[in-house]
């Protein structure tokens, strides 16, 4: 998770695609034209539910054009030939 989160704070899209599931992945992000002012990373809970399937909690800071958001996600990871990738999320209310 700290990894995808300093992959878009870098930009590091070629990354962001590798780290994410083939059957979810998007075929490009465009974070070259992405004018996101990441601001930091609280991971609020993390669950191993099995040897091969994680969730993890947490919520991003950043700013677009001077304003602050939050994005609040619970993030889904499955482990397929010894790696992680993250396959989808959704954000709690």
């Amino acid at each position: 998770m700290r990894s995808r989160y300093s992959a878009y704070v870098m930009k590091l899209e070629d990354y962001l695609l590798a780290t994410w599931h083939p059957d979810t992945r998007p075929t490009a992000l465009d974070l070259a034209h992405d004018d996101t002012k990441w601001l930091g990373l609280e991971v609020k809970h993390h669950r191993q539910e099995s040897a091969d399937q994680a969730s993890v909690e947490f919520v991003a800071r950043y700013k677009i054009a001077g304003r602050a958001h939050r994005l609040h996600e619970i993030s889904r990871f499955v482990r397929e030939d010894g790696r992680w990738f993250y396959v989808d999320g959704e954000f709690p209310e």
